[in-house]
């Protein structure tokens, strides 16, 4: 088990080491393994890709993200012309028909809503807005239809699960309703948390996940 100081030391580390963000502005407190990061980035993209960092390091139990996206001056512009960019990305990168997903932006977040049919076109969403300078924040409220039975979706899930040789999948207890997924166990570390949610998320007719995985070292 590591010490508080140990932890941060870790996750400070960790940071320095990623390349997409400034680490020298991120602040990094830990208390009883709870890990909380402050300070200001200059994009979205930034303080989503210094979480995924934190998350990566052993020892994480949970993670508080205090970060303001703060814009430099030039980049500031009006939640119209964030609006038209985002959709103008939305259909550069995607292939689904373009109202099936629609944008709106106040004072610089954006909330993408809409129904596609599979987790991987939620996510491209997401990511597909994320990089861009101005965006302070983005919310995905994109649905996903499910086309399958409870049962054959709660099966996939399962198969998925051992095929990728988790320690403890079987420890890990899968219920569906409806493609409503809630997971409840235990694993070891963040990245193993973090493949059982792809695993279920991948799964075809998977709408939502309550994830109550619990991380313990």
């Amino acid at each position: 088990m590591k010490t508080d100081s140990q932890l941060q030391s870790d996750v400070m580390a960790e940071l320095k080491w990623d390349p997409s963000f400034n680490a020298a502005e991120i602040g990094v407190e830990v208390k009883n393994g709870v890990v909380t990061l402050s300070g200001h980035v200059d994009k979205y993209a930034e303080k989503w890709a210094a979480e995924k960092a934190a998350q990566k390091v052993s020892g994480v139990k949970a993670l508080a993200v205090e970060l303001e996206v703060t814009l430099p001056g030039p980049s500031n512009r009006s939640d119209a012309d964030i609006a038209r960019t985002a959709e103008n990305v939305l259909e550069w990168t995607t292939n689904w028909p373009k109202d099936h997903v629609k944008v709106m932006v106040e004072k610089g977040w954006v909330t993408i809503t809409g129904m596609v049919d599979y987790e991987y076109q939620r996510q491209l969403a997401s990511s597909s807005v994320r990089h861009l300078m101005v965006v302070t924040g983005v919310s995905n409220q994109v649905t996903i239809k499910s086309k399958l039975t409870s049962n054959t979706i709660k099966s996939d899930i399962e198969a998925a699960l051992k095929r990728r040789a988790l320690t403890d999948a079987q420890e890990i207890m899968v219920s569906v309703n409806e493609g409503k997924v809630a997971l409840t166990g235990v694993v070891h570390s963040w990245s193993e948390r973090d493949m059982v949610s792809d695993s279920v998320w991948n799964t075809l007719g998977v709408t939502d996940v309550n994830d109550n995985i619990s991380v313990a070292y």
